[in-house]
C-alpha cells in the first residue's frame, strides 16, 4: 500500500512523472544493460509517457519481436500483468522503430524528447567499429532529431571516463583535450580497409602460413590454409584494436571506447549550439542496489570477471593502488538520475552536464573493495573440486611494474612450458601436463587482457565532481528522491558488495556448477536407436591408437619377425630400429609418406600369405591390443542402428581380425603383380588426413548418411579433418595437440584402454603374455 500511495502522489505537475506526462520519448539502447533498467523504470513510476523503441532486427528476428521478448523477462512481470499482457502493454505505451543507428530512420512525429543509451560498451572495441558506433551513430540520430523538430529535449548517456589520463578533480563540463574530430573520424573509418590491404601483404602472408603448416601440415594442406586465413583475420582484428588503443592513448584517453565515446560528446555539443541537450555521464556501473529487485544485472560489466576470478583463486594480485578509489554507482541510481535530467531540459543552446559518479561523496578504494570480496568468499567460497574451498589469494598491491614483471615472468616460462610438452611423447602424463598448461594459458590470457584494459583505470586518480546531479536530486520532491534515488553518497559499500552485488554475480556461477556436476554424475554412454524415419547414421573409427595401442611399424615386425630365424630376427629389427628416427621425421612432416616408406618393406611378400598370418596368428596380438572400451562402443553403435566403418592407413590384411565388428573397413591396399607377390607400393594413395575426410563425403552421399548426426573416433592430430566431418566427434587418448584442439571446439574426449591382461611382445612364436 505505501508503494502504491507512493506512485498515485508522484504524478504531480511538478513531480518527475507529472513533468513526463503525456510526453512521447524516443530510446535507443534498451536491449542493453541500462537502456532495460531505464524502460522498465518509465513502464513502472512514469505512467503517462509513451515510447518509441528504436531497435534493429537481430537476424530474422523482428524488433518488435526483440521488444516482445525483453518484455517477459521476470523484471516486467509485474507491469505486464497490469497491463493484461505483453501485447496489449506495447499498443498503449510502445511502439518499435526498426532500424540501425549508423542508417538511422526517420523519427515518428510528435517525439517530445530522445534518450541515446546504446553504444559500443567495449573498452577495446575494433577501431573502426567503435567510431562507427560511438561517434557516425550519435550524428546520424542527431541529424534525425533535428529533422523531427526544433525543440526536442535530446539526452545522450556517456561516461564519466571522457576524462581521459588526467588527474584531480573532473568538472561537469566540456572535456578540453584538443582534438579533430572530422580528422579522427575519417582516419578512424579508413582502418579496416588499410589493414585488411596489409593482412594480405606477402610478409604477413607467409609469416602465419609458415606458422599454420608447421602446426598443420600433418592434418593436410587445406588444414594449414583454413588456419592461415583464420591467422591472418585475427591478426586483422588485434590490428584494428591495437591501432585504435594507441591513438587514444596518444590524444590522452586511456583507451578507444572512452575516446569515441569523448568524440560523440563534441558532436552532441555542436548540436547543443542550437538545440536542447543534456549528458548524462556515469561512472562504473554494476549490480542495482534495489530496483528492479537487489543486486539485478545482465551480463558481466567491469568487476564482475575480476570478482570472479579472484574467487576461483585466478587472480593472484592487482596493479592498482590500495588507496586509489574505484568509482562505481549501481544501476538503479544511473536510470533514475537519467529520468530526472529528461524531465528538467536545459535552455536551448546551454547544454547540462551530469556525473553518476561515487568516489566525491562516498569513495570506495580498492583495498576496501578487496577486503570486501575477499569477506564474501570467506563466508561463501567456491569449491574447487574434491579439494574444497578454494584457496583465496592475499592481495599486497604491490603497484602495477612488480605485477607487470610476475606475469611476464609466467609468460615466458608458459612458453617453455608448452614447447616442452608440444614435442613430448604421447602419453597420460603429457596429456594431464597439456589440460593443466591450458588452463595457465587461460589464466595468463586473462590476467594480460586485464591488466592492459584496466591498468589505466586502476591508476586514474580520479574524483568525479557531481554538484549538477546532486542539485537536480535535492530539487526533487521528498517523493520523488524516495522513488527516483540517485545519491550515492547512501550505499553502505559493505552491504552492497558482501549481500547484494557478489552474491548476484555468483549465483548464475553457482547454478551452471551445480548443472556441470549433475550433468557428470548423470552421464552415460549409451545411444539412442536410430528411429527408422531418420537418415542413416554412421561411426567411423580409426584403427591405430584409438581402437589398438599399436601403430604400422610394430604390427609389420610383428608380421615379418614370424618368417626369419633367430639371428636374421635380430638383423630385422637392427635395420628397422636404425631407421626410425628417419621414419619419425617422415611420420611429423607427412604421414602418407611415411606409411609408404614402412610398407616398401612388405616387397616380396605374398599377399596370401600375409592373409593366412592375420586369419591363423595375428587374432591374438590384435585382441591383445583392442580396448574393450571400444569394442563396447562399436557395439552400442550397431545396436543403436548405426552403420560402423574402420577407416585406416594399415594394410587389409592387418584389419581381418576386426571383420565382425564392423560394416565396412576401407584400408590401404597392397599392390601385387601377376602371382600375387606385392610389390612394396600401394595400389592407391593411403587414407590420410584430408583425404580421409573426403572418402567419408563420398561414402555418406552413396549411403545416405546424415554426417550431422554420425560419429567419428580418432587419436592423432592427423585425423583433425575425420573428426571436423562429423557432428559428433571424439577424440580418444589423444596426442598434444588434439587433445588442445578438443578442448577448445569442446569435443568429447575419452580414455580407451587397451586390455590389461597381457604384456607387449614382438615374439611371434610366444604370442601375447
Amino acid at each position: 500500500m505505501a508503494e502504491a500511495s507512493v506512485r498515485a502522489g508522484s504524478t504531480a505537475p511538478d513531480s518527475v512523472a507529472g513533468r513526463l506526462a503525456g510526453k512521447h520519448v524516443l530510446l535507443t539502447g534498451v536491449t542493453g544493460f541500462v537502456g532495460e533498467a531505464l524502460l522498465h523504470l518509465l513502464l513502472t513510476e512514469v505512467p503517462g509517457v509513451r515510447m518509441t523503441l528504436l531497435v534493429r532486427p537481430k537476424g530474422s528476428t523482428s524488433g518488435a519481436a526483440r521488444i516482445a521478448g525483453l518484455l517477459g523477462k521476470p523484471i516486467f512481470a509485474e507491469v505486464v500483468e497490469a497491463s493484461g499482457g505483453v501485447e496489449a502493454l506495447m499498443a498503449a505505451r510502445i511502439f518499435v522503430l526498426e532500424g540501425d543507428l549508423a542508417d538511422t530512420p526517420p523519427l515518428p512525429a510528435g517525439l517530445d524528447a530522445v534518450v541515446h543509451c546504446a553504444g559500443d560498451v567495449s573498452f577495446d572495441p575494433p577501431v573502426d567499429e567503435g567510431f562507427r558506433t560511438n561517434v557516425v551513430g550519435t550524428r546520424e540520430l542527431l541529424a534525425r532529431v533535428r529533422e523531427a523538430g526544433p525543440d526536442l529535449h535530446y539526452v545522450h548517456i556517456s561516461t564519466a571516463y571522457v576524462a581521459g589520463r588526467r588527474r584531480g578533480s573532473i568538472p561537469e563540463g566540456p572535456v578540453d583535450l584538443e582534438v579533430d574530430l572530422e580528422a579522427e573520424l575519417a582516419w578512424g573509418l579508413s582502418q579496416r580497409r588499410a589493414i585488411e590491404d596489409r593482412s594480405r601483404s606477402a610478409e604477413v602472408l607467409t609469416a602465419e602460413r609458415k606458422k599454420a603448416e608447421k602446426a598443420h601440415s600433418r592434418a593436410g594442406a587445406l588444414t594449414a590454409a583454413a588456419a592461415t586465413e583464420a591467422a591472418r583475420q585475427d591478426w586483422v582484428k588485434k590490428e584494428l584494436v591495437a591501432a585504435g588503443a594507441e591513438r587514444a592513448r596518444s590524444l590522452g584517453w586511456t583507451d578507444c571506447y572512452t575516446f569515441t565515446k569523448a568524440l560523440g560528446e563534441r558532436v552532441v555539443e555542436e548540436h547543443a549550439r542550437t538545440h536542447r541537450a543534456s549528458i548524462v555521464r556515469p561512472s562504473i556501473i554494476e549490480s542495482a542496489l534495489q530496483r528492479p529487485h537487489p543486486g539485478w544485472i545482465e551480463g558481466f560489466k567491469m568487476a564482475e570477471p575480476l570478482i570472479l576470478a579472484y574467487g576461483r583463486g585466478e587472480l593472484p594480485e592487482f596493479p592498482a593502488a590500495a588507496d586509489t578509489i574505484v568509482d562505481i554507482v549501481p544501476v538503479d541510481h544511473v536510470v533514475s538520475a537519467i529520468v530526472a535530467v529528461l524531465a528538467h531540459p536545459p535552455e536551448v543552446g546551454r547544454p547540462a552536464y551530469f556525473h553518476v559518479s561515487s568516489g566525491d561523496r562516498q569513495p570506495l578504494t580498492f583495498h576496501h573493495l578487496y577486503e570486501n570480496v575477499r569477506g564474501y568468499f570467506d563466508e561463501h567460497p567456491f569449491q574447487a573440486g574434491d579439494r574444497g574451498a578454494t584457496r583465496l589469494p592475499e592481495w599486497r598491491f604491490p603497484g602495477a611494474h612488480a605485477v607487470e614483471r610476475v606475469l611476464s615472468s609466467g609468460e615466458r616460462a608458459y612458453q617453455v612450458a608448452d614447447f616442452l610438452v608440444s614435442h613430448a611423447p604421447r602419453s597420460d602424463r603429457a596429456r594431464e601436463l597439456a589440460r593443466r598448461l591450458e588452463q595457465q594459458r587461460r589464466r595468463l590470457e586473462f590476467l594480460r587482457r586485464y591488466l592492459d584494459i584496466y591498468a589505466e583505470y586502476t591508476q586514474a586518480e580520479l574524483r568525479f565532481h557531481d554538484g549538477h546531479t546532486l542539485a537536480l536530486y535535492r530539487s526533487l520532491s521528498e517523493a520523488d528522491r524516495e522513488i527516483f534515488a540517485f545519491d550515492t553518497a547512501v550505499v553502505d559499500w559493505k552491504v552492497y558488495l558482501q549481500d547484494i552485488h557478489c552474491p548476484a554475480v555468483t549465483a548464475p556461477i553457482r547454478r551452471l556448477d551445480e548443472v556441470r556436476a549433475a550433468r557428470r554424475k548423470t552421464a552415460t554412454a549409451g545411444l539412442k536407436p536410430l528411429p527408422p524415419d531418420k537418415p542413416a547414421v554412421a561411426a567411423f573409427f580409426d584403427m591405430d591408437g584409438t581402437l589398438l595401442s599399436s601403430n604400422v611399424i610394430e604390427t609389420y615386425l610383428w608380421v615379418r619377425l614370424r618368417e626369419l630365424s633367430g639371428t636374421e630376427r635380430l638383423a630385422e629389427l637392427g635395420r628397422i630400429a636404425a631407421k626410425v628416427p628417419s621414419l619419425v621425421q617422415a611420420e611429423r612432416r607427412e604421414r602418407s609418406a611415411f606409411l609408404r616408406t614402412v610398407y616398401r618393406d612388405y616387397e616380396g611378400a605374398r599377399l596370401e600369405t600375409l592373409d593366412e598370418i592375420a586369419d591363423e596368428h595375428l587374432t591374438d596380438h590384435v585382441l591383445s591390443r583392442l580396448s574393450p572400451a571400444a569394442v563396447r562402443r562399436i557395439r552400442e553403435h550397431r545396436r543403436a542402428g548405426h552403420q560402423t566403418v574402420l577407416i585406416t592407413g594399415a594394410i587389409r590384411p592387418l584389419t581381418r581380425p576386426l571383420r565382425t565388428l564392423f560394416d565396412h573397413i576401407e584400408a590401404a591396399e597392397l599392390a601385387v603383380d601377376d602371382r600375387g607377390i606385392c610389390t612394396g607400393y600401394l595400389s592407391s594413395s593411403p587414407l590420410v588426413g584430408e583425404s580421409r575426410a573426403a572418402w567419408m563425403a563420398s561414402y555418406a552421399a552413396e549411403h545416405g548418411i546424415d554426417m550431422g548426426a554420425s560419429f567419428a573416433y580418432a587419436d592423432s592430430h592427423s585425423d583433425l579433418p575425420l573428426l571436423a566431418a562429423v557432428g559428433n566427434p571424439v577424440a580418444v587418448r589423444p596426442d598434444v595437440t588434439l587433445f588442445r584442439h578438443a578442448r577448445k571446439h569442446h569435443w568429447k574426449i575419452v580414455d580407451w584402454q587397451s586390455s590389461g591382461s597381457s604384456a607387449r611382445s614382438l615374439d611371434p612364436a610366444g604370442g601375447p603374455r
